[in-house]
């Protein structure tokens, strides 16, 4: 797909993002705007996907595990644009007996939601699991991951990451959403995670940078990069540089926005920053 493409549903996804969260005045719009590019370059240019009804086995094609469930909005406008279910459904965010709660689960039988997630740290443990059922299955897929920079403040995460490297689950992509934003405030005021790329080089990870983590070529060839350093003996980590709220200028370099909804007036001024490419549902 080409670059302005995946532009394009950028800027709808951002669209669906703001007015998900301002119907129910509830959800998480910062981290959600922030990982957009990201998501909708893996799902629309990067990863390996079968056509037709989703199964949750998820057999000889890549899968991607959601950790940090609370950046549900991104996550289920790109779903929906791929064409998992019917945009349409993103007008049930959050309210009740919806399948798109505000943290994905799984008992609703929700296509392209392979894990319930919302207490964090705990993704890439389930997807360890998956990485190596497909490496005793002969699969030659990939598994890919996102994870909050803050989220990498529960220890869990760091018993995966050696396992990761100890039993050399080299089909395997962890990607970090670096963009130094928790919900009580900057990372490095609430727990310094110190030098990431120094901590996973130590426990045996191969890792890369996107520098510009909201720069859709960036992205697409940063993960493209990722895909050509697996199969080497070691799993790959991307720290990918974002800005929270990125698209929506009063959202952005602040946590504030990471579980706020927008007002009226809000929405508006962030609906006018991000033109309907591929019409609103």
């Amino acid at each position: 797909m080409e670059i302005k493409e995946l532009e394009n549903i950028v800027f709808q996804t951002r669209r669906d993002i703001l007015r998900m969260v301002h119907k129910v005045n509830s959800g998480h719009p910062g981290g959600s705007l922030g990982c957009t590019e990201f998501l909708v370059a893996l799902y629309n240019e990067v990863m390996e996907l079968k056509e037709g009804d989703f199964d949750m086995d998820g057999t000889n094609e890549d899968l991607f595990f959601l950790s940090n469930g609370h950046i549900s909005p991104v996550f289920y406008s790109v779903l929906a644009h791929r064409g998992y279910f019917s945009k349409e459904e993103l007008g049930t965010f959050r309210l009740l007996n919806s399948r798109l709660q505000g943290h994905p689960t799984t008992h609703e039988g929700l296509p392209g939601v392979r894990m319930a997630s919302g207490s964090l740290g705990q993704g890439l443990s389930v997807a360890l699991g998956a990485a190596q059922a497909k490496k005793l299955n002969g699969d030659n897929n990939l598994v890919y991951t996102l994870h909050g920079d803050g989220e990498l403040q529960e220890g869990q995460n760091w018993e995966a990451i050696m396992y990761a490297a100890g039993k050399n689950v080299d089909n395997l992509i962890a990607t970090i959403d670096f963009n130094g934003q928790q919900i009580d405030g900057p990372t490095s005021e609430v727990l310094p995670l110190g030098d990431l790329e120094a901590k996973f080089k130590a426990f045996g990870w191969d890792v890369l940078h996107i520098k510009e983590g909201n720069n859709m070529e960036a992205v697409v060839n940063g993960l493209n990069e990722a895909k050509a350093r697996t199969g080497k003996g070691k799993p790959v980590c991307v720290l990918m540089h974002t800005i929270m709220g990125n698209g929506v200028d009063f959202m952005m370099h602040t946590h504030a926005w990471h579980g706020k909804a927008p007002n009226d007036e809000q929405l508006a001024n962030g609906l006018a920053q991000n033109p309907e490419t591929l019409g609103d549902y």
